[in-house]
């Protein structure tokens, strides 16, 4: 049976005037999953601007859909395609998408209005940059008087990263706790077996791929089960 996450987002200044509220969004998406059999494994909402890139509600959706491998479902493709960051975002996630009012408009189409908006944020860098020239030209003092600052943050970068990386490696763990419990209370205890019932299940690791021995026992250390290293050299031998 398919599997869905459906995601609305409403912005509270436009939600009267905008003729798709939040419940018009919900039984768009609840009639799409009952048209087509699927099983909505989770919903998410968000509730601020469509101009904001930080949307979490969103994050989350893409996260559960990419390890579910389950289908991103909204009501309204303008609900997204406001966001150019959003749209270069999902179409390098790998998430499979579908929008309601437009079914046709799949990962291609994102595909295609995320070129779109590079083009745009391309030619938006394009005349920033005449501009400057034609500033500097008229003696205008350009550059960061702070450029010491900038680039000692530059060099910060890469551990605000690497913390970013392990953030969403512990959020995974935490999203498959539950179905790790399920999974050892049905009697698969060995890294092997649990490995077999992730696939079996659908469950997809944190970079998209199946599991092996080696990864679920990095998973159930970030889970804290003691005795994940012993489990793993007992499998192993």
């Amino acid at each position: 049976m398919r599997r869905i996450i459906g995601h609305e987002r409403v912005s509270t200044a436009r939600q009267g005037a905008s003729g798709l509220g939040l419940e018009a969004q919900r039984q768009a998406i609840d009639g799409y999953a009952a048209q087509r059999s699927a099983t909505l494994l989770a919903r998410f909402t968000e509730v601020e601007s469509g101009r904001n890139a930080d949307r979490p509600e969103l994050g989350r959706a893409l996260h559960l859909a990419k390890v579910t491998g389950a289908t991103l479902v909204i009501a309204k493709l303008d609900r997204l395609s406001r966001n150019a960051a959003f749209l270069l975002a999902l179409r390098d996630s790998g998430v499979k998408f579908v929008a309601v009012d437009m079914p046709e408009a799949n990962d291609l189409t994102v595909g295609i209005m995320a070129l779109v908006a590079e083009q745009e944020r391309a030619a938006i860098s394009r005349r920033t940059k005449e501009a400057l020239a034609v500033a500097k030209a008229r003696g205008v003092k350009l550059g960061n008087p702070n450029g010491a600052a900038a680039l000692r943050r530059a060099a910060e970068g890469g551990v605000a990263l690497r913390a970013t990386v392990a953030a969403n490696a512990e959020r995974h763990a935490r999203d498959l706790a539950p179905v790790i419990a399920d999974i050892r209370a049905g009697g698969a205890t060995s890294l092997r077996a649990i490995a077999a019932e992730l696939d079996a299940r659908g469950m997809l690791t944190r970079r998209g791929g199946r599991w092996h021995v080696s990864n679920v026992a990095i998973l159930l250390a970030r889970l804290g089960h003691a005795g994940g290293a012993t489990q793993q050299s007992r499998v192993m031998s």
